[in-house]
């Protein structure tokens, strides 16, 4: 690839020219510090070298792998093989995806899944180039995972005035930050649709439960994890989680919190393998909790009243929990004007069918990418999606002359082998198939 220098208000930028559109790797849009909620960055010194991709969070998955475990072990063949990724607390970037002379265009940006737990921008299927070809700037963002994402403690509670969500919070900041910064990549400030999968879906629906939000963005895409979550799934308060991380510290060798924001990360992460094994709820105190700030009360009473934004909701075959992600992604959908896709196009090489997140190398148009012997059909539904999402983001519809048309609420959109359009989909068969046989598509 050929570098190229920009100028820009923050300074000066060096980045890519991949042949299809300019690419700035690892840029950088917040600092913090372990604990502490992050600070803009609105400026550098010099020339940026945003030629190579930027940290991830450190997570326990780069420690402990686990792949006696064989979801871990399918997921890292799948998106992370054969890939070397850096690590370092200091790893709020981005990668931003801009069309050659863009100006005004519609800005998509993206926070990836991994149960708030693990993730990060540089995973083999996130490209933004399919997306800039067709006119919109994609941007992908880092944030902060695990315990440095959504430990809670009191001390942290008499600095801020609220606790935990440090991974939330940085998203928000990437939000700012892209509002504030994107037209200098020929990015419409006043024209972003936020976007994340799984956990990323999660967090794009919880900033759409806060009116604070009113006005920041346009639009929301939630895949595999938008909806109307049952209770037991729910953030808790912040208040109520802190007896497990005061059990964390514990194991972890810390008497004081002042211990634990300087302690090793060999030590975090030996933690996290210790209170694993010694509990079964550590997904529930891992994410999201409510602080009365990013998300200001209980998500079941939010969610009656979320933005007023143009929603596009999708799941997948074989999505987790897939009948449940089905009944709450349309419930929502429905009675909030969005636009359902179900996504019934197996993958082929296994019998895994339309796994958890296998839509995502079709939205980003990186099939190549994979193992997978990806046919005709798959490329064609590749290039239809990614044509729907560019034309949501740039108007709220995604429809245009040429593709199948894709009408708001029900039934979804079905994208499937044998081509795509409207179709309604039972969650009851899908609900009695997954409790007697197993599979909801068998």
């Amino acid at each position: 690839m050929e570098q190229i220098l920009r100028q820009t208000p923050l300074g000066e930028i060096r980045g890519l020219d991949n042949g299809t559109c300019l690419e700035f790797r690892g840029v950088p849009f917040g600092r913090a510090g372990r604990f502490e909620y992050a600070e803009p960055v609105d400026r550098w010194d010099g020339v940026l070298d945003a030629t190579a991709f930027g940290p991830g969070c450190p997570q326990n998955r780069a420690v402990h792998e686990h792949l006696e475990d064989p979801v871990r072990l399918f997921y890292k063949k799948e998106y992370r093989e054969g890939s070397e990724f850096i690590y370092s607390e200091d790893c709020l970037n981005l990668n931003i995806y801009a069309p050659y002379d863009a100006k005004d265009a519609p800005v998509i940006l993206f926070f990836y899944g991994g149960g708030f737990d693990s993730g990060l921008n540089a995973e083999n299927p996130f490209d933004g180039s399919g997306w800039a070809r067709r006119g919109a700037v994609a941007v992908m963002a880092n944030y902060r995972v695990g315990p440095l994402g959504y430990l809670t403690h009191e001390e942290i509670q008499k600095k801020y005035g609220r606790d935990g969500n440090f991974g939330l919070d940085d998203q928000l900041t990437a939000l700012r930050w892209v509002r504030a910064h994107i037209a200098a990549f020929g990015g419409d400030p006043d024209n972003v649709t936020l976007m994340g999968q799984s956990a990323g879906a999660i967090s794009v629906q919880y900033l759409c439960l806060n009116p604070a939000h009113r006005g920041l963005f346009r639009r929301a895409v939630m895949m595999s994890g938008g909806g109307r979550f049952p209770r037991f799934a729910l953030p808790r308060p912040a208040e109520s989680t802190r007896d497990y991380w005061l059990q964390f510290m514990e194991l972890a060798g810390c008497r004081t919190f002042e211990e634990l924001k300087a302690a090793p990360l060999t030590d975090i992460f030996e933690a996290v393998e210790r209170i694993k094994a010694l509990r079964k709820d550590t997904i529930y105190h891992t994410m999201p909790v409510v602080d009365g700030a990013l998300l200001p009360g209980p998500v079941d009473r939010l969610i009656e009243s979320p933005l007023p934004v143009d929603y596009l909701i999708g799941y997948t075959n074989n999505d987790m929990y897939a009948p449940v992600m089905a009944y709450i992604g349309n419930r929502f959908g429905r009675k909030n004007g969005a636009y359902l896709y179900y996504f019934d196009l197996d993958a082929p090489g296994d019998d895994n069918r339309a796994f958890h997140s296998s839509d995502l190398r079709y939205l980003f148009g990186t099939l190549d990418r994979s193992w997978r012997p990806y046919g005709q059909r798959d490329q064609e539904a590749s290039a239809q999606m990614m044509d729907y999402l560019v034309n949501f983001a740039r108007t709220g519809d995604p429809n245009r002359p040429g593709l199948p048309l894709w009408k708001k609420g029900k039934p979804a959109l079905r994208i499937g082998p044998k081509g795509t359009g409207m179709g309604h989909v039972s969650y009851y068969k899908l609900l009695k198939n997954m409790l007697t046989k197993g599979d909801p598509k068998a």
